[in-house]
């Protein structure tokens, strides 16, 4: 199934919108359809400083994001992760809702929204005062025990970390979720947590590679269900787990409306393409539909 030509702006964007005219006129009409489901991608919290892995915010060099199975086999991944993850915490941890992230509160707390499903693991929705958010990747603020399945909030786990690796000093620059550059050498004396079982420790997300639990899914078919409209708001769409929800609006003939920097996979199948900045481009909705 495919949709009208996809809206796109003239380049170069502008910092902010106008309440008026252009796309913002097409979201209001695109709302006019009902209550809309939101995903959300990392597009969503760039504007929060949190780096996104396709994005025009990307380094010139790709990155090869953690693999789900890779973690769970490997105990040298392990390592990798929790090294570069004890540097890119503090600065992950201190990022704050940006104004999408404050839009879609007030469009969810004014009854415009069905719900979020957020494919972003940072927490930033709820920080916002999202109600209804489904995680379909989980969230770094939590850990998780591999063997004995107890949990621990990262916050606690990083001064562990401080205590175990006391002697170890140095700068590493954040990359996405959480992530961040550290040299071979530093790597190489990193010590890694366990739990008090002995058991190793995950953060309580699903990275590349990984399922998405069922009762998770079920609650993000959910919001998708209740919904008569589908907006997606700074994701590539590029990994299935997001993708799937744009097919199926399609399939229930459901409009899709995308919300993006850059290309992405459901362009094909949206109804409303808007090439734009998550911030800008929602506050002003919010202040339109406001005004309703």
């Amino acid at each position: 199934m495919t949709g009208p030509p996809p809206y796109r702006l003239p380049s170069p964007m502008p910092s902010s919108f106008s309440d008026d005219g252009g796309p913002v006129s097409e979201l209001v009409r695109f709302f006019r359809h009902g209550k809309v489901a939101v995903l959300t991608g990392a597009g969503c919290s760039t504007e929060s400083g949190i780096p996104d892995y396709r994005g025009p915010t990307t380094g010139r060099m790709p990155r090869q994001p953690i693999q789900h199975a890779a973690f769970l086999r490997n105990a040298l991944v392990r390592r990798r992760y929790w090294a570069r993850s004890f540097w890119g915490w503090p600065k992950f941890a201190a990022a704050r809702p940006n104004a999408a992230h404050a839009a879609l509160a007030t469009l969810e707390r004014r009854g415009w929204l069905s719900g979020l499903i957020t494919q972003n693991v940072d927490g930033l929705h709820h920080q916002a005062g999202s109600h209804r958010v489904v995680e379909l990747h989980g969230a770094l603020s939590r850990v998780v025990c591999l063997s004995c399945q107890s949990e621990m909030a990262r916050s606690d786990l990083q001064v562990e970390l401080a205590a175990l690796n006391a002697d170890l000093a140095g700068e590493a620059e954040l990359a996405p979720d959480g992530d961040a550059e550290v040299s071979a050498s530093w790597l190489e004396r990193f010590q890694s947590p366990v739990c008090g079982c002995g058991g190793d420790l995950m953060p309580a997300v699903v990275f590349f590679g990984g399922h998405v639990p069922p009762s998770v899914l079920s609650e993000a078919w959910g919001v998708l269900e209740q919904a008569e409209a589908l907006l997606v708001v700074g994701s590539s769409l590029a990994v299935f787990s997001g993708y799937r929800f744009v097919k199926r609006a399609a399939e229930q003939g459901k409009p899709v409306a995308i919300l993006n920097r850059g290309e992405t996979r459901g362009d094909a199948l949206a109804a409303l393409r808007i090439e734009g900045s998550a911030g800008p481009v929602l506050s002003a909705l919010a202040r339109r539909l406001d005004r309703a």
